[in-house]
């Protein structure tokens, strides 16, 4: 039997590595491999797995995505977000002027191939990666418990960080409007949980925006609509959408009836971009001086309404062999 041990050996290694590389995996990946094992990770996602260091000592990255424009949801209510998530809310104190020349919003017929859009596809400043949900669920995330988290993250009480920290928290806790189904997500093993649950399987996609060439410019560019439009499967799509927080946390709601897309789009610099696109077919309960009314001279309920999804944020949809 001795002749059978360097291939008994030989085994032995190859499981040992097999076991090393499993738990070297961050625990957030390892329960996605679990639930959602025929799903692949999406960038704006396998981004936020591998910290430098502890994200709870990180929490000084919030000032960089902190936005001083004053802006309104679609409930009319003011709001102090960044204006690169200006696609989702009412701007009074900003022309319109500023965003003629933009594609922050378009109609269904715009992404025929040979269309061309001016677009600027931004990456978030705001690094903070996921804690594994043992982890976030042990962290106060309540505005009765704003100076528990402040006092956890060492932030000043009268700090920028501290004013990001809680304007998330409000909106987190803020009633969505009609027919919305909304969570904030502290960990992505929340956010996956969430998002099956509402699509009512484990059958899949992720999907987020893509900038497919490394050290590509994230200037204004012309981008030009190649062949290969795919309609996502579904009337009923989950977004979620990266919030400024000392860790990862994502403002995820259900949103029907939706009509998703991934398009090819070709910048007048070369640059590839794999773009997701959401179009909104009711949008009768928006509030009337929405940006997007203004951009596209429209109404309420009128056309459905489309916009680009930002690099860090994620689409749910059922997979298109789904049941």
């Amino acid at each position: 039997m001795g002749f059978h041990l360097p291939l008994i050996f030989a085994l032995l290694s190859l499981a040992a590595v097999a076991l090393a590389n499993h738990a070297a995996q961050p625990v957030p990946q390892l329960y996605w491999n679990s639930v959602l094992p025929n799903t692949q990770m999406p960038r704006a996602i396998s981004e936020l797995l591998h910290p430098d260091s502890t994200n709870e000592e990180k929490s000084t990255n919030i000032m960089n995505a902190v936005g001083n424009g004053k802006q309104t949801d679609h409930k009319g209510k003011p709001e102090n977000i960044p204006l690169a998530n200006a696609i989702y809310y009412t701007i009074y104190d900003h022309p319109i002027d500023n965003y003629k020349n933009v594609a922050i919003f378009f109609l269904e017929k715009d992404m025929r191939p040979g269309a061309t859009m001016n677009f600027q596809f931004l990456r978030n400043s705001n690094k903070a990666t996921f804690l594994p949900r043992e982890s976030a669920q042990s962290i106060p995330f309540s505005s009765n418990k704003l100076s528990e988290i402040f006092n956890h993250f060492s932030v000043k009480p009268t700090s920028v960080e501290a004013k990001a920290i809680k304007q998330t928290i409000e909106e987190c806790e803020a009633p969505g409007v009609k027919g919305e189904e909304k969570y904030c997500a502290t960990s992505l093993e929340s956010m996956v949980d969430f998002s099956t649950s509402k699509l009512r399987t484990r059958n899949v996609q992720a999907i987020s925006t893509e900038v497919l060439e490394k050290g590509a410019t994230m200037a204004m560019h012309k981008y030009t609509t190649m062949p290969g439009l795919k309609k996502l499967a579904g009337d009923k799509v989950v977004v979620c959408h990266k919030q400024n927080y000392p860790y990862a946390v994502f403002y995820c709601h259900a949103i029907k009836p939706t009509a998703a897309y991934v398009l090819s789009l070709k910048g007048d610099d070369g640059v590839k971009v794999k773009a997701v696109a959401i179009c909104h077919l009711d949008t009768s309960e928006w509030n009337p001086k929405h940006l997007a009314f203004q951009i596209l001279k429209a109404k309420p309920g009128k056309i459905p309404i489309c916009h680009f999804l930002p690099t860090d944020h994620i689409i749910w949809v059922p997979n298109h062999k789904s049941a």
